[in-house]
């Protein structure tokens, strides 16, 4: 098989390999944390770690270069760790299986980790690049940033001294980031008491897989299934119509991730095998003709199964499904503010049967506005509290405003425009960035956010463009230099 380092920018290439190696699932990235001190050592570059385990590698400016502006190159250390159902994988000790795939870099049946491991391999190359000009380099990677933003959260002022701060956490080359949008995690418990099923009753195992999933975020606007909707709508309709009996439900994974892949177990009456298989089938076709341009892939199923031990019993089964099928899943708001983009967005991600007789329902809330983030969060609480339900809420991570003014930006774009003879798209993204939370400490920030093209992150079909991997570099170098001639 070719290695990556065969792909130009090598150097970054050659990292980002390296990195792939290394097991770095949120909140255990202690792997990855020495791998990253052992590289600083290694080259003989200062390096530190502040208590929540953010690594800080410095290195010192070019000759002659050392009064130009410390720049700071950020990304984070972990990564999504997502899975096709056959797939054998360990997250916590097995590395990543990367291989090129035409112009894509994609994994072995896993997510890629190149969300954010391109970043931090950008970011190592550059402190190994002897030919580039530039004045004092700070490379921040901080941890956890796709579960709580750990890291970014429990950054203290004087950890990080420059004043200028490259994001290299965005997914789309040609675009420049300026902002994004907070968001909020709004959870669900559902207690029931459990049943004993009808004997005489036939269980059934409905699934949903084959879908894009993707970022929560990111990806909210572009017409993709959601398995948790797309169970929940076939279970809804079936309960309304048979005396169905739920014993299971278990749909998405993560939070920041739409559903990929949901399953359910129910009983129903002897007699209405067939009408309900019929209805399945129809149920089927509608909705591989509804998702037909965005999600073809998705593939239903429905067939028996061993007869579980408990069921819900009624009033919970009502509630639970009624609130699934209630449930907001999507965009909520487009923004006046910067057309084109998601201002308001909620994503049904995960439910899940945990704990005894408990069923949790994860949701997570974003918008460009702190005012309409807490609107969304507090209606999708209103509905699961009629519905019976515990609620609770995530403390949230704040939004970056845009700066159009921002210099770092400017200095970004002109470098773009000499490089490729082309404008870039200046933008806020509908995700979170860990920037908004930077301001918090470090207020005087200046701040831009840029990236290669990734698709299918936050799922098994992450990828990475090959040659946006060059542009990406080209528009990282070219950068630096510009700041330490400017």
């Amino acid at each position: 098989m070719k290695r990556l380092e065969s792909l130009s920018p090598e150097p970054v290439w050659r990292c980002f390999e390296a990195i792939c190696q290394v097991p770095r699932p949120s909140k255990k990235e202690g792997l990855i944390r020495e791998f990253l001190l052992s590289f600083a050592k290694n080259h003989g570059l200062a390096a530190a770690t502040d208590e929540i385990g953010n690594v800080l590698i410095k290195k010192p400016a070019s000759k002659g270069k050392e009064s130009v502006p410390t720049v700071i190159l950020q990304a984070h250390m972990d990564m999504v760790c997502e899975k096709n159902s056959d797939t054998v994988h360990d997250f916590g000790k097995d590395p990543i299986r990367p291989y090129i795939d035409g112009d894509w870099v994609t994994a072995e049946g896993t997510t890629l980790g190149a969300d954010d491991g391109i970043g931090i391999a950008a970011g190592l190359a550059v402190l190994t690049d002897a030919s580039l000009i530039h004045g004092p380099l700070e490379c921040l990677f901080t941890v956890d940033e796709e579960t709580a933003l750990t890291g970014a959260k429990g950054i203290k002022p004087g950890f990080i001294s420059g004043k200028l701060l490259i994001n290299l956490d965005s997914e789309d080359e040609g675009q420049l980031f300026i902002g994004c949008c907070g968001g909020l995690d709004t959870t669900a418990f559902f207690d029931y008491t459990p049943s004993n099923p009808k004997s005489d009753y036939f269980p059934v195992k409905i699934s949903v897989k084959g879908l894009k999933g993707g970022h929560s975020g990111d990806d909210i606007n572009k017409g993709r299934g959601n398995a948790n909707k797309v169970l929940a709508r076939f279970l809804w309709d079936a309960s309304k119509k048979y005396d169905l009996q739920l014993a299971s439900f278990d749909g998405g994974n993560l939070s920041n991730a739409i559903a990929r892949e949901a399953t359910a177990v129910f009983l129903i009456p002897q007699k209405d095998k067939e009408n309900i298989t019929a209805d399945f089938n129809v149920y089927r076709s509608d909705v591989e003709y509804e998702l037909e341009l965005t999600d073809a892939g998705i593939k239903l199923s429905l067939e028996s199964t061993a007869m579980p031990a408990k069921v819900l019993d009624p009033a919970s089964q009502k509630n639970l499904l009624y609130a699934l099928y209630a449930c907001r899943h999507g965009v909520v708001a487009e923004s006046f503010r910067m057309p084109g983009m998601v201002e308001t967005s909620t994503n049904l991600a995960s439910v899940k049967f945990t704990g005894k007789n408990r069923i949790t329902v994860a949701t997570t809330q974003r918008s460009d506005l702190k005012s309409a983030k807490l609107d969304i969060a507090n209606q999708i609480e209103s509905l699961f509290v009629l519905a019976g339900a515990e609620v609770s809420h995530s403390e949230g991570y704040p939004g970056w405003t845009p700066n159009p003014e921002s210099e770092i930006m400017k200095i970004t774009r002109d470098a773009y425009v000499r490089l490729f003879g082309n404008e870039p798209a200046i933008k806020s993204i509908h995700a979170g960035l860990e920037c908004g939370l930077f301001l918090e400490k470090y207020p005087e920030l200046d701040m831009v956010s840029f990236g290669p093209t990734l698709r299918g992150v936050h799922s098994p079909d992450e990828k990475i463009e090959i040659k946006s991997v060059q542009k990406f570099w080209d528009l990282l170098v070219e950068t630096i230099k510009a700041i330490a001639v400017k």
